[in-house]
């Protein structure tokens, strides 16, 4: 049976992710200080302004404004013409120390919240991520390299990448549509920025893949002069399908962004990724998905649940089985096991969270395949 499945990205100037960076790099700033801190920190921006709200409480002391404005410089909001820009954007700072109710919780190892946590992996690619998703980020970081390369000087830092995989059943045909939406300097043709978006960006990324009947969308409007901030209001953790699967997998509704790894939110989401991975790096499955709940202040999960999709070479309950056995999913475990007190996290916050290879990112090792290919003999 033929299917379609799509799944979009965007890059860092996109406001929300404007959002997500300035917490993420505040949360890095106060761990790098003081790895026991509690951080819950958001961000809301529009043009010219910018507004750090949330709860913390730490004994580190750091310059809020001041990493608001180099975040902004960074990601390339330095010109007054784009609406928004680190110099004048003016910033307002409204933080408090953390409930004393959830502290009492947390003081005992416990869940920071309660909540729902899912984590998938697949052996469509070599990083066991969807197909979808894995294209999609990988325009959406081609897009901003070659407008901060200087190889298309007139791009902008706003812009969005969606891709469509075509499939028979669960066999990859290749790429039905791409659709790349670039915030572009005014005075650009949109023929001149077709043809440039279709040479350094898509081709690059998924060439190989594309079909005779694909379909791309290069700025469908015809224009993307007006974006960022000041095109559109951004905040924090509003990307959430962006930052797991592109919608490839369940997703339990929290954010990451801003959030110390005691926030099972975050934490207890990069464990389930990592089992799900070495399972499937483990040849156990070609898919699996894991659900995790927790209560709040309570130390282990409520409930763990896998499914394989009927993937599996052997059942879901032998490799549940072995994963209670073998691995504890209590709060403080799991961050022991990742090393999830280390201020790495602004590193995380573009073009999705998961299926990277950059060594910071404990979750994504395979060094629990070995245990888990134990499971195989005698099958």
């Amino acid at each position: 049976m033929i299917k379609y499945f799509s799944s979009e990205s965007v890059t860092k100037g996109h406001p929300d992710k404007v959002c997500d960076l300035i917490a993420d790099k505040i949360l890095d700033a106060i761990l790098q200080q003081d790895p026991l801190s509690r951080v819950a920190v958001e961000a809301s921006v529009i043009s010219h302004f910018c507004h750090i709200f949330g709860e913390v409480t730490t004994k580190a002391s750091v310059d809020y404004e001041a990493i608001v404005r180099e975040t902004i410089k960074n990601i390339g909001y330095t010109k007054a013409e784009y609406g928004f820009d680190y110099q004048s954007v003016e910033v307002l700072v409204n933080l408090t120390t953390q409930s004393s109710d959830i502290a009492l919780g947390v003081d005992k190892e416990g869940a920071g919240d309660q909540g729902i946590m899912f984590g998938y992996a697949c052996d469509e690619t070599a990083q066991y991520m969807p197909l979808a998703i894995s294209y999609a980020h990988d325009l959406a970081y081609r897009l901003a390299l070659v407008r901060q390369e200087g190889i298309l000087p007139y791009l902008r830092p706003d812009g969005k990448t969606q891709v469509t995989i075509k499939y028979d059943g669960e066999k990859v045909l290749g790429v039905s549509a791409v659709v790349v939406s670039a915030q572009h300097d005014p005075n650009i043709s949109h023929e001149q920025i077709y043809q440039d978006l279709m040479r350094e960006v898509i081709v690059p990324v998924v060439g190989k893949s594309l079909l005779p009947e694909t379909k791309f969308y290069i700025n469908p409007t015809g224009s993307f002069v007006i974006g960022g901030p000041a095109g559109d209001s951004g905040l924090t953790g509003r990307k959430n399908i962006v930052d797991t699967y592109g919608g490839y997998a369940r997703h339990g509704g929290g954010s990451f962004s801003g959030k110390d790894a005691t926030k099972v939110d975050r934490s207890a989401t990069y464990m389930a990724r990592y089992l799900a991975k070495n399972i499937v790096a483990a040849g156990l499955c070609r898919k699996c998905e894991i659900e995790i709940s927790y209560a709040i202040g309570v130390i282990e999960p409520l409930s763990v649940y896998l499914d394989t999709f009927n993937t599996g070479v052997v059942s879901d309950k032998k490799i549940l089985d072995y994963l209670r056995s073998h691995i504890s999913l209590a709060p403080s475990n799991i961050i022991k096991t990742l090393g999830l007190r280390r201020p790495f996290f602004s590193k995380t916050t573009n073009y999705g969270h998961f299926g990277k290879s950059d060594p910071d990112f404990w979750y994504e090792r395979l060094d629990l395949v070995e245990g888990f290919k134990t499971l195989l003999k005698g099958v």
